[in-house]
């Protein structure tokens, strides 16, 4: 049972960085908000909606990568390692959805 409990943390870690990189392309909500758009704004919306994507993606990872560090340098175990590294992959997606810039937000706004 113990062995379990220091297994499942273990596999959590080594699975979340794999999820970001699954999400290449727009989503099919994304694409419908492309259709929608007027046609002067289209290519517009799809770059920031692409932009909004990266920056989530790399918000994940350095969130991740940072709350790991963080539980490392403290001296936690492998669960408050995998635990710190959730919380910070959740936070660095949080912030990485804001990162399109002015411009991007401007856009994406006029065409909900």
């Amino acid at each position: 049972m113990k062995k379990l409990a220091y297994t499942l943390p273990a596999l959590a870690l080594l699975a979340m960085p794999t999820a970001p990189l699954a999400a290449q392309h727009l989503n099919d909500k994304q694409e419908a908000r492309v259709a929608r758009a007027a046609p002067e704004d289209r290519d517009a919306v799809r770059y920031c909606l692409s932009k909004k994507n990266k920056g989530q993606k790399t918000g994940t990872i350095a969130g991740a990568a940072a709350g790991a560090g963080t539980a490392i340098i403290a001296g936690g175990n492998l669960g408050v390692t995998a635990l710190s590294a959730g919380a910070g992959a959740l936070a660095g997606r949080e912030i990485g959805k804001g990162s399109t810039g002015t411009d991007c937000k401007a856009v994406l706004k006029r065409n909900k």
